[in-house]
C-alpha cells in the first residue's frame, strides 16, 4: 500500500497561498472597483511620500556612492599626473645637465685649441675645501693618468692654478685665488714682470692683488696678464686675467694694481691639465746670456 506524500515544503504552500491572494484581489479589485477606489486612493496617499522618501534616500546614496567613485578617480588621476610631473622634472634636470655638460665639453675644446702645443688630461672636479671658492681642490685624476706635481691647470678661458699633490687616482690643486698662492706674470703687450698674489678676502670683490710692477711700465688698464717666462714653474703665455685700478705705490719705484681673473672660482666642473713641466733648467737656459 503506498503511502501518501506528504505535502510539508513551506516554501511551495507560501507561494500557493501568495498567488491565490493575488487572484483573489484582482477579483475584488475588478468586480468592487468603485468600492475600493477610495481605498487605493488613501493607500496612494500614505505610500506615496514613503515612496518619495525612499527614491530621495536613494536619490542621495546614488549620489554619495557617485561622489565617491568620482573622488577616487580624481584621486587616482591626480597620483598620474603627479607621477608624470616628476618624470618631466627628472627628464627636465637631465636635458639641463646634458647641456651644462655640452657647454663644458665646448669650452674645453675652445681652451684645448687655445693651448694646443701643450699635451692635456681632461678632469672632474669632485671636492673642494670647506669654503665658498675653489681655493684647493681635489680632480678626478693622479699619477696612473700620468698627473705629476707642479703641473699647470687649466679652465674656462685660462689659468685655474697648479698640481700641489698627487695620489694614485687623485690629486688636489692649489687656485691663483689662494693666499698661499704666488705666480710670475707679465703683460702680454709690454712683456713687463709682475707677481700675482691670491687673497680670498678681496676674490668676495672680484679681485687678487698684482704687485712689483715696474714704475717706469707702459700698462694700463684691461690690459692682460699672462704667465711669464721667467716663472720656474708656471709655463709660458697663459692668460690670468685682466688688470685695472693701476696705483703708484709709497716708494715711487713699483706699482700695484686688481686683477680680475678670467676663471670663474665659485664654479668649477671640469679642468685641463697641461701634462708638460717647467723644468728649472728650461729656466737657466733663457736667463743665461753669453
Amino acid at each position: 500500500m503506498k503511502r501518501r506524500r506528504r505535502f510539508n515544503n513551506p516554501t511551495r504552500v507560501t507561494l500557493i497561498i501568495c498567488t491565490l491572494l493575488c487572484l483573489i484581489l484582482i477579483v475584488v479589485s475588478f468586480k468592487y472597483q468603485n468600492e475600493i477606489n477610495p481605498i487605493k486612493t488613501s493607500v496612494g496617499n500614505f505610500i506615496k511620500p514613503m515612496q518619495s522618501g525612499v527614491n530621495s534616500i536613494g536619490s542621495h546614496i546614488y549620489s554619495a556612492f557617485d561622489m565617491l567613485r568620482s573622488k577616487n578617480s580624481l584621486i587616482k588621476e591626480n597620483k598620474e599626473l603627479k607621477l608624470q610631473i616628476e618624470q618631466i622634472k627628472d627628464e627636465n634636470l637631465s636635458l639641463i645637465e646634458d647641456r651644462n655638460e655640452l657647454a663644458n665639453l665646448r669650452d674645453l675644446y675652445k681652451l684645448d685649441q687655445g693651448y694646443r702645443q701643450y699635451e692635456k688630461v681632461a678632469a672632474r672636479v669632485v671636492s673642494r675645501d670647506n669654503n665658498n671658492w675653489y681655493n684647493m681642490f681635489t680632480i678626478d685624476k693622479g699619477s696612473k693618468d700620468g698627473i705629476k706635481k707642479d703641473m699647470n691647470v687649466i679652465a674656462g678661458n685660462g689659468l685655474v692654478g697648479i698640481v700641489a699633490e698627487v695620489g694614485t687616482s687623485y690629486s688636489k690643486v692649489r687656485s691663483i685665488i689662494d693666499d698661499n698662492s704666488y705666480v710670475s706674470g707679465m703683460f702680454a703687450r709690454t712683456s713687463d714682470i709682475c707677481d700675482v698674489k691670491g687673497d680670498l678676502e678681496t676674490i668676495n670683490e672680484g679681485y687678487i692683488s698684482v704687485e712689483r710692477i715696474s714704475v717706469d711700465a707702459e700698462i694700463e688698464d684691461g690690459m692682460e696678464i699672462v704667465t711669464s717666462y721667467v716663472s720656474d714653474r708656471y709655463l709660458e703665455g697663459i692668460l690670468i686675467g685682466y688688470v685695472n685700478n693701476i696705483e703708484k705705490d709709497a716708494n715711487n719705484m713699483t706699482m700695484t694694481a686688481r686683477l680680475t681673473p678670467v676663471v670663474n672660482f665659485d664654479r668649477l666642473d671640469t679642468v685641463l691639465v697641461i701634462t708638460e713641466l717647467k723644468h728649472s733648467e728650461e729656466l737657466e737656459d733663457m736667463t743665461q746670456y753669453d
